[in-house]
């Protein structure tokens, strides 16, 4: 399904926020869910951007950069992964396919990412002889240039995607071997898992441990809707800040919940 030209600019829009916010983190429009779910909106695809945007989500979970290393581009991997799931018009049965072309892509978005931090080093001596000169509104300038630039970084991709004829799209996806589109769908989801092992790694404390097995094992319930999943986790973190401002009040300090207990 071909994109039309007001859809094609909204497109290129949220790529340029997305890849903005990939720097500023202030409103994450880089983050999978939420760019896959604007151009999906802009394009009149929302359901199975959505699909996408939760499961690249999910991948995208254990993605951080540490010290030099760079983690994969995961706004580039979403925003064209999206719109080749719109070019492809296959629905939530394409889903599929995008995510097996959004992990390469990730790991090719981070050339692009190479190539805008050098650019960016001489902005930096710009911004300093600017602001030896006491030139701030040079500074901002610079500080502007240097933004948009990461802003480009996905946009300019994301373009180049939307000239892309929609039926040649279709037919490459219609091509790909089954058992490379089920293979890539496996190793997506053991990607997943791996993604949020790491973050159950990094946030593993034995206060949060109890937490975890009561929401896995509650999630299994099959009456209970999202909703209300998520209506209990907020119940359970008030009860827990609750009882933990009530304990730290007591001299015991240590265990709050055991502070409360002695206390009856």
């Amino acid at each position: 399904m071909s994109i039309s030209i007001a859809s094609g600019l909204l497109v290129i829009i949220v790529a340029f926020l997305a890849g903005v916010e990939g720097i500023l983190d202030e409103f994450q429009f880089h983050q999978p869910l939420i760019a896959c779910t604007l151009i999906g909106l802009v394009t009149g695809h929302l359901p199975e951007c959505i699909v996408l945007g939760g499961t690249l989500q999910m991948i995208a979970l254990g993605w951080a950069n540490i010290g030099a290393a760079v983690a994969p581009d995961a706004a580039l991997a979403s925003v064209a992964s999206a719109i080749i799931l719109v070019l492809g018009g296959q629905g939530q049965k394409g889903v599929a396919s995008a995510i097996a072309v959004a992990i390469p892509l990730a790991v090719a978005g981070l050339f692009l990412t190479m190539i805008v931090r050098t650019l960016a080093v001489p902005l930096v001596h710009a911004m300093d002889n600017a602001a030896e000169k006491g030139d701030m509104k040079a500074v901002e300038l610079w500080h502007a240039v240097g933004i948009g630039l990461q802003g480009l970084r996905i946009a300019s991709p994301a373009a180049a995607l939307l000239f892309i004829p929609a039926a040649s799209v279709r037919s490459a996806l219609e091509s790909m071997p089954e058992w490379l589109s089920d293979g890539m769908g496996i190793g997506g989801g053991m990607v997943v898992a791996v993604g949020y092992a790491l973050v159950i790694n990094m946030m593993a404390t034995k206060e949060v441990w109890p937490f975890f097995i009561l929401g896995f094992v509650i999630s299994v319930i099959k009456e209970l809707t999202l909703i209300g999943l998520g209506a209990i986790g907020l119940a359970l973190a008030l009860i827990y800040i609750t009882l933990s401002k009530m304990g730290s009040s007591n001299d015991g300090g240590g265990d709050p919940l055991g502070d409360i207990l002695n206390d009856y």
